[in-house]
């Protein structure tokens, strides 16, 4: 299977935008390592905003822990 995410996107302009219910925390995610997202050790190249760092931070998150406290909204 191809992965279309594949590709590095700049900051600002993700794939995906994934946050809390509250909004607190928000993943923006610019490349996706793995087409299949359902793998056990599946991750996400993201930045990431939250009340520790309030300007982002990029680096690879898991996405089951994304998955788990987030929702799609975008």
């Amino acid at each position: 299977m191809k992965n279309p995410c594949n590709k590095e996107r700049k900051r600002g302009d993700p794939y995906e935008v994934w946050a809390t219910p509250d909004r607190s925390w928000r993943w923006e995610v610019l490349k996706k390592w793995q087409a299949d997202d359902n793998k056990p050790y599946a991750r996400w190249f993201c930045d990431v905003y939250s009340p520790i760092m309030p300007g982002g931070e990029m680096g690879d998150v898991y996405v089951k822990d994304i998955q788990e406290y987030a929702e799609k909204i975008a």
